[in-house]
């Protein structure tokens, strides 16, 4: 029971984990136009904060170094004017006065004397608004020298803040050491913050944004739509799974690109199109080659019907009437059962050998032979049949004959099968003729008869499945396996057109020492 119980909490688990991304999917699932257009706005967002704070940052920079240059005489001014200490020391009197004139003229600026080390020995700020006793020196020993402006001095009146200021040494000893931005400039640029323009500012800064916001959503839309149109293009064929719904077969569902086009999004969908259109073809030659197997079936269940329906009634009538047949009948009748069966045997041998042909399982093995010498080795197999049929068997061998390359049992079955079939369908009296010619580095073959031709509706497809000729001349497994042989061989065979009655066939093999090409 245990085990049954941790097994079924198992599956219950194992199912919950694959539920919970399907549950997930929807929620977060979005358009790549949707996410282009998240990332575009994250990215202008930051990057209308950085130039704001960049601007910010460049102004108040600016303004430092514009009122540092122009201050930068001020503490030398004032050391050179102002008697602020004597033998016996600070002058408290003369530092207030100093320090009410300067407030008068800038209220901006803050005046602080330092002795030798930096150490503040005089100032006029309120009581508890000193943060700092001693002042580093080495930013003014740097403005003294003339380095770049701005530069940031510690600020008295702050534990840690630095501002740009001006500095001059003292006859006497020590630094006259003045603040340039000191509090009150602190408040009045808070109170400006606030002000009217600053909102007016960030507003222009904001409206600008939602300007870049929405054009670069619309381009999005315009650079993805060729995506969405080769989205929609793919479901709809992958939904119907039908050739006709290819964007090969409907141009107006994909614009081509092209032919040199550097749009990627363009040649993508060229190349879908051109795809589409492949996948369009094989589905329609799977559709044709599946049509022509089962036609090939139904073809072939009817000419097997035939013989092996006669072959059983004759064996059942042996079987039956075994000791009321004479000698004669039973002789004839195992005849026919006979014939029969060679006949069934005859159309499974045709359909084992065209399968192996056309799966690619026997390859022609060229050899350089006399296509004369052939034809006689063949004429000598058929001459009783013909005889039977009072069928004439006619050659044409011009002289100095050259040698061809090809597969001589091959090219034997081929001239088997055509003479066969020729023989078949040619009436009593009549002639069957084969023709070998030389041209072109080839020797052409022609197969020809005096029989009832070929039915203009069957011509078509005669070659490409075998099928039933009813009371038409048609083809058959005979002349199918004998165009696959051809083809591996590089040639093709044709149906001549005749004037009057009769059928003509002809292909070509190379000449021994000449390509096949």
């Amino acid at each position: 029971m245990n085990t049954l119980t941790e097994a079924g909490a198992e599956t219950a688990a194992t199912g919950a984990a694959q539920e919970r991304p399907a549950r997930r999917g929807p929620r977060f699932g979005l358009t790549l136009t949707q996410r282009l257009s998240l990332v575009f706005s994250v990215l202008l967002l930051a990057c209308c904060g950085a130039s704001a704070w960049l601007q910010i940052r460049s102004n108040d920079m600016h303004e430092k170094e514009v009122i540092q240059d122009l201050s930068r005489g001020l503490a030398a001014h004032i050391a050179r004017n102002a008697v602020l200490m004597d033998a016996s020391g600070l002058k408290p009197e003369a530092l207030r006065q100093l320090f009410g004139q300067l407030m008068v003229v800038n209220p901006s600026v803050e005046v602080y004397l330092l002795d030798g080390q930096g150490h503040i020995v005089g100032h006029d700020a309120p009581a508890g608004r000193l943060q700092r006793e001693q002042v580093d020196l080495r930013p003014v020993r740097r403005l003294l020298a003339g380095g770049a402006l701005p530069i940031l001095g510690d600020d008295p009146r702050s534990a840690t803040g630095r501002k740009v200021f001006s500095a001059a040494p003292l006859r006497s000893g020590g630094y006259i050491y003045v603040v340039l931005l000191g509090e009150t400039h602190d408040e009045l640029a808070a109170r400006v913050a606030a002000s009217s323009v600053l909102r007016t500012t960030l507003w222009s800064m904001a409206l600008v944004a939602a300007l870049g916001l929405l054009a670069g959503l619309v381009a999005f839309g315009l650079i993805t739509r060729p995506l969405r149109r080769l989205t929609e293009a793919m479901r709809r064929f992958n939904a119907d799974a039908d050739p006709q719904t290819a964007p090969a077969a409907q141009p107006g569902l994909l614009r081509a690109s092209a032919a040199g086009s550097r749009d990627e999004i363009a040649a993508l969908e060229a190349a879908f199109a051109q795809m589409a259109g492949r996948i369009a073809e094989q589905w329609r030659a799977l559709t044709k080659q599946d049509q022509e197997r089962r036609e090939l079936v139904a073809n072939i269940s009817h000419d097997l019907r035939t013989p092996l329906t006669s072959l059983q009634g004759y064996l059942e009538t042996l079987s039956l009437k075994a000791d009321t047949l004479g000698e004669a009948e039973r002789r004839r009748y195992l005849a026919i059962a006979l014939a029969q069966s060679v006949k069934v045997g005859r159309l499974a041998q045709s359909l084992f050998e065209l399968a192996r042909l056309e799966h690619g399982i026997v390859q022609p093995v060229p050899e350089a032979f006399s296509l004369a010498d052939l034809l006689q080795d063949v004429f000598q197999k058929f001459e009783l049949p013909a005889e039977a049929r009072q069928v004439q068997l006619r050659a044409g061998i011009p002289q100095r004959l050259p040698a061809v390359m090809a597969d001589l049992g091959m090219i034997e079955r081929v001239l088997t099968n055509l003479l066969d079939n020729a023989i078949r369908h040619t009436p009593a009296q009549g002639a069957v003729d084969v023709d070998l010619a030389v041209g072109d580095g080839k020797v052409s073959v022609t197969v020809s008869d005096t029989g009832p031709g070929i039915a203009p509706a069957l011509r078509e497809r005669l070659f490409q499945r075998a099928f039933s000729a009813g009371a038409h001349r048609g083809g058959g497994l005979g002349l199918l396996i004998v165009q696959r042989m051809l083809q591996l061989h590089r040639s093709q065979i044709r149906l001549l057109e005749r004037e009057g009655a009769g059928a003509a066939f002809r292909f070509e093999l190379p000449v021994a020492g000449r390509s096949a090409g």
